[in-house]
């Protein structure tokens, strides 16, 4: 085990970029998000198939988000001697039996074991995935590769909900896994055929870990991210009871809503890119701004079609605004240790996560589907109140706290 605070110097990267294995990356990236968001889309049919409450089958969410938490956190640590190409095949491997068994799954214990699985894999994978392209592209060409691996999470963020509730509705719920268990195939063959060799470099001991958790600008980016991500995802987890019960669409305009909601995503992928150039910061606040506003907008608009329907593509837009803007900022916080701030962001990102489902189950199964958005506009304006005066502390003075600490 390192000795804490000990520093871990930065991988020199190749003379040649391998743009192919971050594309394989973002691929990866692509097939994890899209199973993690999956039951958002197929949600109600799912629950009836089941036979348990629409509540119940939204811990699919927390079930995931968990055990991720736990994944990112002591990954990098369990697997610190194994090639890290190995432990991304391996990874993706586990996608793909999670999505298998979620596929059959007979009952909620064996969907929540599935999700189990699959928290395994996103948690894992996340924790390592900005420290793996700073091995494979040079330093000046990182944001590019970071741009490109987070399209990933914008292209799951258009097509997984829309296409999932589009196959759910055509064939079922649980042909849309098996749809993301192919996707998930298709990364795994990219990881294996396009990833190097990457041989485990520095120490990820927990003392190191603790020591970059105490670093005061990455526990405000990372409170933030509890606030911002748990109001998302008790609003997002539970948006199709919303348009099913309050605003009264159909099948097909719900998978309408979703595809408007991940194309909105795109254009928050690119604002948040040039945003976090700038200052990873400001990504992260116009991105909370935007979801309390939108959160409000729908949860007081949701009979309104319309207006619903736009309230929902405005949070799009403003939640792919916020991975890149917080990656940014923490990565650039701890550049000595990116694994570990890599899997303390993931962690974080997966206790939100569960946070999020668990209250908005609660939520909507006590006073109804529009508490969920409700709750997320009032969560992410304080993270947003968070940010923005530690935005407001770093322009008024230099912050001697954000470099490495020795």
């Amino acid at each position: 085990m390192a000795k804490l605070g000990q520093t871990t110097t930065v991988p020199e990267a190749p003379d040649a970029p391998a743009w192919a294995a971050i594309v394989s990356l973002a691929l990866g990236v692509f097939a994890l998000v899209s199973a993690e968001f999956l039951p958002a889309a197929v949600l109600t049919p799912m629950a009836a198939d089941l036979r348990v409450s629409v509540g119940a089958a939204g811990q699919a969410v927390t079930a995931t988000a968990v055990v991720g938490a736990f994944a990112a956190l002591f990954g990098p640590i369990v697997t610190r001697s194994l090639d890290r190409r190995t432990v991304l095949w391996l990874l993706i491997a586990l996608l793909c039996v999670s999505n298998l068994m979620t596929a059959f799954a007979a009952d909620l214990p064996m969907l929540l074991t599935a999700r189990v699985l699959l928290g395994v894999a996103l948690g894992g994978f996340w924790s390592m995935a900005a420290a793996v392209a700073m091995r494979l592209v040079s330093l000046e060409r990182l944001p590019r590769a970071m741009a490109i691996v987070f399209t990933g999470v914008s292209l799951a963020t258009v097509l997984a909900a829309p296409l999932g509730a589009y196959v759910g509705d055509l064939w079922g719920w649980r042909a849309a896994f098996l749809l993301a268990g192919a996707v998930g195939g298709v990364a795994l063959a990219g990881v294996t055929f396009t990833i190097p060799r990457l041989p485990p470099v520095g120490a990820s001991g927990l003392g190191n870990l603790f020591a970059v958790a105490r670093r005061p600008s990455i526990l405000i980016a990372l409170a933030a991210v509890v606030l911002a991500v748990s109001g998302h995802f008790a609003g997002f987890t539970y948006i199709r009871p919303v348009l099913e019960q309050v605003t009264r669409l159909d099948a097909g305009a719900i998978s309408l809503v979703f595809l408007l909601f991940g194309l909105a995503g795109f254009a928050g992928n690119f604002l948040g890119g040039r945003f976090a150039a700038r200052d990873p910061k400001r990504a992260v606040i116009g991105g909370t701004a935007l979801m309390a506003v939108s959160a409000l907008a729908l949860s007081v608009f949701a009979a309104s079609p319309w207006l619903a329907g736009l309230a929902f593509a405005a949070w799009g837009m403003a939640f792919t605004m916020l991975p890149i803007g917080f990656q940014s900022w923490v990565t650039s916080e701890a550049v000595d240790h990116a694994e570990l701030a890599g899997g303390l962001l993931t962690a974080t990102f997966q206790v939100a996560i569960a946070t999020g489902a668990i209250g908005g189950g609660l939520l909507v199964d006590q006073l109804g589907p529009t508490a969920a958005p409700a709750y997320c506009a009032v969560a992410t304006a304080v993270g947003l109140a968070l940010v923005g005066s530690r935005w407001a502390a770093v322009r008024r003075r230099p912050d001697p706290c954000i470099c490495p600490a020795e």
